[in-house]
């Protein structure tokens, strides 16, 4: 997923908007972790962008992502950036 999430709309307050793009995302992440696993993969990872603009964004853990969109809020900007990448990630073996 590579979008920007614009937080404005004649009719829709701010807070619905936050809303409904966390929802969205939240959807974007079950989706993907439900598709099937490579053989050697253990588990899905995601590599996360998130900024102002595309060129502006900066890599953050997948956890991070609900902070920065209410970060973004309070802030009062009224576009964000989002990238998402989907990648298999393997379990390391316990020594």
């Amino acid at each position: 997923m590579k979008k920007t999430f614009e937080l404005t709309h004649p009719k829709i307050k701010v807070a619905r908007m936050v809303e409904a793009v966390k929802h969205e995302i939240k959807k974007y992440l079950k989706r993907e972790r439900n598709k099937p696993l490579p053989e050697d993969a253990g588990y899905w990872d995601f590599d996360c962008r998130f900024g102002p603009t595309e060129i502006e964004a900066s890599s953050l853990h997948v956890t991070e992502i609900n902070k920065q969109i209410d970060k973004a809020e309070a802030d009062g900007l009224t576009s964000f950036y989002v990238e998402i990448l989907a990648r298999p990630g393997k379990r390391k073996s316990p020594q």
